[in-house]
């Protein structure tokens, strides 16, 4: 309630604190509850309050001999509607014939007669009744602007003027004129700043959820007239709001609707990563990867059902339909995928189980090249059959790898012990390999093949060389067979009774052609003719070049 409300209600209470003598019991107890209704109903801060906080404060330190009235309008307690508005000042019933005043009633009983008055017994005053003060007035310009709307008579009716037409407002006895046209203009000016307020949370592009009913209850405020003030501004401002708030209403419809499709866009972009997913071919899937990504969707959807725009009923059911049919494939694919992949682990165990247990009976033989070469079978088994999971497949491997290094390791010591006996061939084959050496180059093809011979002789009875050793050494001695053994194909190609006489045959031929070719050669010269003279010697130069080549062959052969 305004400071300038509680000015008024006090002026109003003290007004009845003096009819109190003249009124029944009956209607002193209904005052009472009348007022308490007054007092109970409250309202939010109206523009202008702080402009009449001075005059209601000083009002409300003395009383006056009668409370305003409002014209036909019996005084009610407050509905649930309009307690949230500037509560209105309280009305009375006025007695015109003998000017004395009743408290507010709650009930539309009937005024009572002047010689009911008369006959009721005088109350004494309430010790507790607060001292008289001046009555508050409006400021001059308050009262200039209320006088163009209103008038009052001098037994304080006070009128309003609408458009020509006076309506009675109410009665103000016992004040000036202008405390009684200053009282109904401050109603008229609550419902002002209830205007100014509105319009300031529409600029300001407030949720328009209650202001269109706020428009309503204003405008039935208006239509009581039972305030004093402009009426047709403040209906043309309400007129202006009303358009106001439909275009702010639009907007807001157009926001949420843009709102609502994005988050239509981001459900159904859930939805179809989730279907993406669950088409994937299950034996081509990553399942780690895919099922982080569902649980990620799925915690999106729960975060965005929560904390959302609603998207009506029908979208919503028919979004979650398709996603948890999705995710319900996925999960069949996921479950089948893995059950089959225990059944796959189950029997790569089993063959590989076969497989280690081959490789640890082997794994004491001392048939070295044997076991080497069942060891080498049992790892190409071991390539060729299905992987188990990584946990599994890494223990069997670790078994099969054991088995594996215990044979290997034997075989290495026996090795190790035979390399030792076998130092000493080592000694007499590298010494003989020294003497395979110094016939290279090959000058004297018979001697070279008779050495060669003895030193294959003591080759062999040398014995075998450690196995770090054995390749180095058999090496060097091949590449002194190897010299020996082209030696003996160039003497071969030389002597060759047949290739001498392809050669003789190669001259004749020659020969003859180079004769032909120089007769040519004279002709040409002869004649004069320059091509036939330099294609001919051309043709004799080359013939003559072979024939140089072939003989220096023979020569070789011979």
């Amino acid at each position: 309630m305004t400071d300038s409300q509680k000015s008024d209600e006090t002026l109003a209470t003290a007004a009845a604190n003096e009819t109190e003598a003249e009124a029944t019991p009956a209607e002193s107890a209904g005052a009472a509850v009348d007022a308490a209704g007054e007092a109970a109903a409250t309202a939010a801060p109206a523009a202008g309050e702080d402009a009449e906080a001075g005059e209601d404060a000083a009002a409300t330190e003395s009383a006056v001999p009668a409370a305003p009235t409002e014209s036909a309008q019996p005084a009610e307690a407050p509905s649930a509607e309009t307690a949230a508005e500037p509560a209105t000042e309280p009305a009375a019933e006025t007695v015109a014939e003998t000017g004395a005043t009743a408290a507010p009633s709650s009930a539309a009983r009937p005024a009572p007669s002047p010689a009911a008055f008369a006959a009721r017994p005088k109350a004494k005053p309430s010790p507790a009744a607060p001292a008289p003060a001046p009555v508050a007035v409006s400021s001059a310009a308050s009262l200039a602007e209320a006088a163009r709307w209103g008038r009052v008579e001098g037994d304080g009716h006070v009128f309003l003027t609408v458009d020509g037409t006076e309506y009675p407002v109410g009665q103000y006895p016992g004040v000036s004129a202008d405390e009684a046209l200053g009282y109904f203009a401050r109603k008229f000016d609550d419902v002002v700043a209830q205007i100014v307020l509105l319009e300031q949370r529409v600029s300001s592009k407030a949720p328009t959820a209650d202001m269109q009913k706020t428009v309503t209850h204003l405008r039935e405020q208006l239509a009581e007239r039972n305030m004093v003030g402009d009426f047709r501004s403040a209906e043309a401002r309400l007129d202006a709001l009303v358009t106001q708030i439909g275009e702010l209403e639009k907007a807001e419809k157009a926001e949420h609707d843009a709102v609502r499709a994005a988050e239509l866009a981001a459900r159904e972009a859930i939805v179809a990563e989730a279907e993406e997913i669950a088409g994937h071919d299950p034996a081509q899937i990553q399942w780690k990867t895919s099922s982080a990504r569902m649980n990620e969707l799925f915690e999106s959807w729960k975060t965005a059902q929560k904390s959302g725009v609603r998207l009506g009923r029908s979208n919503e059911d028919a979004l979650w339909k398709r996603f948890r049919a999705a995710r319900t494939v996925f999960d069949r694919h996921r479950r089948a995928y893995f059950s089959q992949l225990d059944s796959t682990n189950s029997a790569a165990k089993a063959a590989k189980e076969k497989l280690i247990a081959e490789a640890e009976a082997l794994s004491s033989s001392t048939d070295w090249g044997f076991a080497a070469g069942e060891y080498r079978r049992l790892m190409d088994e071991w390539k060729a059959s299905p992987r188990a999971s990584r946990k599994d497949d890494d223990a069997l491997w670790a078994r099969f790898r054991a088995a594996q290094d215990v044979f290997f390791t034997n075989r290495q010591a026996a090795n190790d012990e035979i390399d030792q006996e076998y130092g000493a061939n080592l000694v007499v084959k590298e010494a003989l390999l020294v003497e395979a050496n110094e016939l290279l180059p090959i000058k004297d093809l018979p001697a070279a093949k008779k050495a060669l011979q003895s030193i294959r002789d003591r080759w062999e009875e040398a014995g075998k060389v450690p196995r770090a050793d054995m390749g180095r050494i058999e090496a060097g001695l091949r590449k002194v067979e190897d010299a020996v053994r082209h030696a003996e194909d160039e003497n071969w190609k030389r002597s060759n009774p047949e290739t001498k006489a392809r050669t003789n045959s190669a001259l004749t031929q020659l020969e003859a052609a180079i004769a032909g070719l120089k007769e040519d050669l004279a002709k040409a010269e002869k004649a004069g003719d320059e091509r036939k003279i330099t294609a001919a010697r051309e043709a004799l130069e080359a013939r003559q070049a072979w024939l140089e080549q072939l003989e220096r062959s023979a020569s070789e052969l011979s």
